[in-house]
């Protein structure tokens, strides 16, 4: 198994969806079972294989920095990359682009995924492509789709429009070669919904479909799934 993978999560945005929750913590410190969700996530990520984790942190990230340092207790590497403002989640991995690899994987703060990591990569290393969605075949059920995929490419992705074709939903976690962040502006407010966008016209975003599904921690109902998915696993 590789172990030159790379993970950037992004971790810095606001958290509104989970109320008092996230008053005096960032989302990744909501405690399940007595844990940061963070690390359940650095967990299955270790699992997986990956060692190497960029944390993008904004609000209130000093909390997990306090308690995760530099990753050695949990058997990993940490490095840290702070906003002292807001710039989106493309923004995001473009203020850490020192830190990142030249290819390096991207997943959101407060994602749970079940991810073949190697795999990915060596398929997105085959295929001279920018950058790599994983896509989960969602019949809007865990949240509402938003991705049409054709062939390998992802066709379309939105989070406003509704159409019949939009059966995929973007599974939480993209491969992206270091040469994209040249197309992100620097110290402003961009997306990877921005960039998605961009590199689809540019037929440059690859699709990889996961079989299982996700949970995700951004609203009180996934919260509660997750929590009930770890009380079955114990």
């Amino acid at each position: 198994m590789s172990d030159d993978m790379q993970v950037a999560i992004l971790a810095g945005g606001f958290a509104t969806r989970l109320g008092n929750l996230t008053e005096d913590r960032p989302k990744s410190m909501v405690e399940v079972q007595g844990k940061p969700f963070l690390e359940y996530q650095l967990d299955i990520l270790k699992k997986g294989g990956v060692n190497n984790i960029v944390l993008c942190l904004g609000h209130k990230g000093e909390q997990i920095e306090r308690y995760f340092v530099n990753g050695r207790k949990y058997g990993i590497n940490i490095q840290y990359s702070f906003e002292d403002r807001l710039l989106g989640t493309a923004g995001a991995l473009k203020k850490a682009e020192g830190l990142l690899d030249d290819i390096f994987f991207t997943m959101y703060g407060d994602s749970y995924l079940f991810l073949n990591f190697s795999r990915v990569k060596s398929y997105f290393e085959y295929r001279n492509k920018l950058a790599l969605m994983t896509v989960y075949k969602n019949y809007n059920q865990y949240d509402k789709s938003n991705t049409v995929v054709e062939g390998n490419l992802v066709k379309k992705f939105s989070k406003k429009e509704k159409a019949k074709d939009m059966v995929y939903i973007d599974y939480g976690a993209n491969i992206f070669r270091k040469e994209v962040l040249e197309i992100i502006p620097e110290n402003q407010v961009h997306s990877l919904d921005d960039l998605f966008c961009l590199l689809i016209k540019m037929r440059e975003l690859l699709a990889f479909e996961v079989k299982e599904r996700f949970y995700e921690i951004g609203s009180l109902q996934g919260l509660k799934d997750f929590e009930q998915y770890i009380e079955g696993v114990k």
